[in-house]
């Protein structure tokens, strides 16, 4: 058995934020454990494409600039080596391929248990796992009888796979956008939704969104259930919505089934289809914290601001909306660790 002051789960933005700010509230000795092979999070294994919508400027963890011109949008294996070069300078234990299956609270301490029987114990936890390990994946009527391939984004790599195919992507965000723009390239895409894609310009005035957001005070705490409630609207600073117009990718309303052959539209029309991915976002869960007592009956965490209301000893970092705009994000990380780590020190932990 292992025992730390500090446990962090998860080795993505907000794991590693946690990490490197610890020692500052009082937690001399942070393991984290990971159940990737590497430290980075969900940031390997998405599609290779992947651009950030927050300039490099913007997109740094604590005590570490993100390399390059400030004003350039990384792409995703940017992210993860900048990740993994900022794990290796972190004063913390990594123990990867370490997945966390229990966490509970036994005699003033947290004791948490990893596959193959391993055994930790620590005052205080942060679960910093995040959603993207838990795909949504919506009811399709009829998927039982289609015929063709249905993936989830997070199991989307490259268009290459689908040359020549009929495939519609579902979904109305960011990553919809992207990955309906570059297969629009090599097969004949739609872009289907629930409802119209709003877009938001990516620099108006000619300063990038998360400048406005920071210096005009929108991205702070009390907005929050404000901006909780803002449709969904996709960051472009013109590119995706030409490479749509460019290679006539239709917007249509989400259809009303899938057939043996394709999907049934909302129209009435039936169309043969080879593939549909599906950008439908991710949930938020917690398996490891059953029967600890800080999730509620659905399985949602009990918390404020990301501190645990009905344990004590256990915070969250990561969660969108937690305590802003930027929160699950690599700009918000290390904001909300702070606020996490003080709070927990405070209370005792």
């Amino acid at each position: 058995m292992e025992h730390a002051d500090l446990i962090v789960i998860g080795a993505g933005q907000s794991g590693l934020a946690t990490a490197a700010l610890a020692p500052r509230h009082g937690f001399a000795r942070t393991l984290i454990l990971e159940a990737g092979e590497a430290p980075g999070g969900a940031w390997p294994r998405y599609y290779d494409s992947l651009t950030l919508f927050s300039p490099a400027r913007y997109s740094s963890l604590p005590g570490m600039r993100f390399p390059g011109d400030g004003d350039r949008y990384p792409q995703r294996d940017e992210v993860v080596d900048y990740l993994r070069a900022y794990a290796r300078r972190l004063p913390a234990d990594i123990h990867t391929s370490t997945t966390v299956t229990a966490v509970t609270r036994q005699d003033g301490a947290w004791s948490v248990r990893a596959e193959g029987g391993r055994e930790f114990t620590a005052r205080a936890v942060i679960a910093a796992t995040g959603d993207y390990g838990t795909p949504y994946i919506p009811d399709l009527p009829g998927r039982a009888e289609f015929t063709g391939r249905v993936l989830h984004a997070a199991d989307y790599r490259s268009p290459g796979a689908f040359t020549g195919q009929r495939v519609v992507v579902v979904g109305g965000g960011n990553s919809a956008v992207q990955i309906a723009a570059e297969l629009a390239a090599m097969a004949d895409t739609t872009l289907a939704a629930r409802r119209p894609i709003g877009w938001t310009p990516q620099r108006p005035l000619g300063k990038d969104l998360h400048w406005w957001l920071k210096h005009t005070g929108l991205d702070i705490t009390p907005l929050r259930r404000l901006l909780e409630k803002v449709p969904v609207s996709v960051l472009d600073d013109g590119r995706y919505r030409a490479a749509l117009d460019r290679h006539g990718v239709d917007r249509r309303e989400m259809f009303s089934r899938l057939t043996a052959e394709g999907v049934l539209w909302a129209d009435g029309t039936k169309e043969a289809v080879d593939a549909v991915v599906l950008a439908t976002g991710y949930r938020l869960t917690f398996p490891y914290l059953t029967g600890s007592g800080a999730l509620d009956a659905d399985g949602r965490p009990l918390h404020r601001g990301g501190i645990a209301t009905t344990v004590l000893g256990l915070g969250f970092v990561g969660m969108e909306f937690q305590r802003s705009f930027s929160s699950k994000t690599l700009r918000g990380a290390g904001r909300d660790a702070g606020h996490v780590l003080s709070r927990l020190r405070r209370h005792g932990a």
